[in-house]
Parts: C-alpha cells; sequence; structure tokens
C-alpha cells in the first residue's frame, strides 16, 4: 500500500487495499486448501457496511453484506461470526485476556468514505445504544424487488477470479497502476469491460506515464 500510494495520492486509498486484500485472502486461503475463511468483521462494520450501501444504490451488495456465511456458492465461504459483537465489546475482552491487537488505525484510512459512515453512526449510539444493531436489523430484512436485474457471476478473463465482468476489479486496478492511470477502475462498475487485455486504449499516453512508474515502484502484481 505504502508504493500504490505514492502512485496515487490519498484518495481512494482504501478501494485498493479492499480490493486487493480479499484476492489475496482467496488466493491464500486456496493455496492452503482451507475450506472456510473466517472474518473478525463485527457489529459496527456491518452496521457501517449497510449504510455504504445504501449511500452509493449498492443494491448487489446490500441484498448480502448482512449475511453470516456469503460465498456458499464459490469455492471458498466467507464466516463472519462476530457479526453481533460491538468493537467495543471485543476491544475490552482483548485487553482483559491480554491478547495482542491492533489499537491503531490505517494511516491511509482517515480521508476514506466509511469513515464519514463511522462517525454518523457512533453519534447516532450516542443518543440511541441500540442504534448499531438496529441498522443491522434493517438491513436483514430489505427485501430486493424480483424484477430488479443484479449482476451476473462469472470468472475474469485474465486471472479466473471471480468477477461480474470482463475482468475482475483487481485485475482493473493492477492494469492501471502499471500503464500510469491509476483512476482507471475508480468509481465505475463498467471499468472491467472498457479496460481491455491488450491495452489498446490509452496507448500513447500510457506509454508517457508507465516508464516512470516502474521506474519508482517496478510493476504491481500478485
Amino acid at each position: 500500500m505504502d508504493d500504490i500510494v505514492k502512485a496515487i495520492g490519498l484518495k481512494n486509498n482504501c478501494t485498493f487495499c479492499g480490493v486487493f486484500r480479499r484476492q489475496a485472502l482467496d488466493r491464500g486461503a486456496a493455496l492452503l486448501k482451507a475450506d472456510k475463511i473466517v472474518t473478525g468483521h463485527n457489529a459496527d462494520d456491518i452496521a457501517e457496511t449497510v449504510l455504504l450501501n445504501i449511500l452509493r444504490g449498492d443494491i448487489a451488495r446490500l441484498s448480502r453484506c448482512t449475511f453470516i456465511t456469503t460465498g456458499e456458492d464459490g469455492p471458498i465461504p466467507r464466516c463472519k461470526p462476530f457479526k453481533y459483537t460491538y468493537e467495543k465489546e471485543i476491544v475490552m475482552y482483548a485487553y482483559f485476556k491480554k491478547l495482542d491487537y491492533f489499537s491503531t488505525e490505517c494511516i491511509y484510512s482517515p480521508n476514506a468514505y466509511r469513515g464519514f459512515a463511522r462517525e454518523f453512526i457512533k453519534d447516532l449510539e450516542r443518543m440511541r445504544p441500540r442504534a448499531i444493531l438496529d441498522i443491522i436489523k434493517s438491513g436483514e430484512n430489505f427485501r430486493i424487488s424480483t424484477t430488479t436485474r443484479m449482476p451476473e457471476q462469472g470468472t475474469c478473463e485474465r486471472c479466473g477470479y471471480i468477477s461480474s465482468q470482463k475482468l475482475c476489479k483487481a485485475c482493473v486496478l493492477l492494469d492501471g497502476l502499471n500503464r500510469g492511470l491509476p483512476k482507471l477502475g475508480i468509481g465505475s462498475t463498467k471499468a472491467g469491460a472498457r479496460a481491455d487485455s491488450d491495452g489498446k486504449q490509452r496507448t500513447k499516453r500510457s506509454e508517457r506515464n508507465t516508464s516512470s512508474l516502474q521506474g519508482k515502484h517496478g510493476n504491481f502484481d500478485f
């Protein structure tokens, strides 16, 4: 992430980190022949995600973000056992049990969109302690209309990872970084369809920028 931030600046850091981290977890779990990935997402995280998906109008993710287990139709399901556990309860448990845990935030997260949702939820919690669980319950009760067109899951033409576009988000982001166009896959769900594997578009601009990026940071890849 340090190298990526040098290339893209202090905006959209969580997009790159989240996409690469999720795929790295799946790839690592596959190498270990694991049959399930268990993550530490807590009630605060789930409530934030519900709000973010509403604000973004992301119907596909909103319909599944409150599930304890997701990806059951894929190779490695994901499980969130702390879904109903408050973040402060986890911290208190770790503190009194003298467990090692990270008590500081990522240095690149202050500008994250999620931070605004977090502050809003904390303000709600001060007025109504049950606000976090109420938001989760609301997310669970959302019902997507049967007429809503949902993205169809397929596989990335380049790396074979699960994707609803021709190229997965990780490949689009990597392509942008290595071609000197770091914002190529930001803010568009159709970026994967537009970014062809040969990199024919924006070729002249890419040639001017790519050499300087590779010289400083080398090629980005998994």
